[in-house]
């Protein structure tokens, strides 16, 4: 864990300011383990959880921007660890809205009957990335990995997942980026923050509408945690007054593709979104892409 107080000793900044400006009081930081060590830990919680065995698993897909190893993937990375065998296995890049994105995938491809189970993964590990004596982004990022196994519904029954809303501002997409061999993050904080406040609720909503879900029906609202005040505007915007705002950006920072499900399962884990309740994901970010759908979790 790397406070606030840890950072102000390598940089030109303080507690105070970083809680104020972006929110975080605390991150992670990987050491020896690699992204794909990451991803297992988090997919071999969510088997766990599901009831199901690896045998079961036919579909692994990772969502991350940050893995050093090209091929092999992260995902057969993943399926070796686990014992998962000859499963469609693949990575998605689209950076911090990655894990909608995989999601989205992953649902296409049951629905449509070409796989029956997935591990849909999102894992990072920004800190080898991340240039510490860059005070604008060091305070920022952080290491995790998240994921949730996806399956069929029974006959009948309406389905989990809600159709996706997916896309992205290409002409923007050097606001944010990971370039070149030795690459560190570099971004243009006030062109994301623009962007995200102005022209990303009117996305959300759509995600909503597109599953038949009113705003005051949602229960919770997990946002790609990217800043605090970003969360606070998007959530305003949206009017959602039943819902529980997802901070984890609080204790983990910005996760980028970890940071939806890391959010999620917290909020699962501690029993603060009721059993089948609809949840608005929304992922966004680097590129500057953007994914969001409404899941009712189990």
């Amino acid at each position: 864990m790397v406070t606030n107080d840890d950072l102000a000793r390598v940089v030109d900044t303080n507690d105070q300011w970083i809680r104020e400006r972006v929110g975080i009081v605390t991150r992670r930081v990987a050491d020896t383990e690699t992204v794909a060590d990451m991803a297992a830990a988090a997919a071999g919680k969510a088997l766990a959880g599901s009831g199901l065995s690896a045998a079961d698993i036919d579909h692994v897909v990772v969502a991350t921007c940050s893995s050093v190893d090209r091929c092999p993937n992260v995902a057969t990375r993943v399926a070796a660890k686990l014992g998962v065998r000859a499963p469609a296995a693949y990575d998605i890049n689209t950076a911090c809205s990655g894990f909608s994105y995989a999601l989205a995938t992953a649902d296409h491809a049951i629905r449509a009957g070409a796989s029956r189970y997935a591990i849909v993964i999102g894992a990072e590990k920004l800190s080898d990335v991340t240039d510490w004596t860059d005070r604008a982004t060091c305070i920022l990022f952080g290491d995790a990995a998240g994921a949730a196994v996806v399956g069929p519904v029974e006959e009948g029954e309406a389905p989990g997942i809600g159709p996706v809303l997916w896309g992205s501002a290409p002409e923007r997409g050097d606001a944010v980026r990971i370039e070149g061999w030795r690459p560190y993050i570099k971004q243009e904080g006030q062109t994301v923050f623009r962007w995200a406040t102005t022209a990303l609720a009117p996305l959300a909503y759509e995600a909503c509408t597109r599953a038949g879900v009113a705003p005051e029906e949602i229960a919770a609202f997990v946002a790609h945690q990217a800043n605090g005040r970003i969360i606070d505007g998007i959530a305003k915007r949206l009017n959602l007054p039943n819902a529980i705002i997802a901070k984890d950006i609080v204790e983990s920072g910005n996760t980028s593709a970890a940071s939806v499900p890391l959010a999620l399962s917290k909020l699962v884990e501690r029993r603060e979104v009721p059993s089948g309740a609809p949840v608005l994901l929304f992922g966004f970010g680097g590129g500057l892409t953007y994914a969001g759908q409404v899941v009712r979790c189990p």
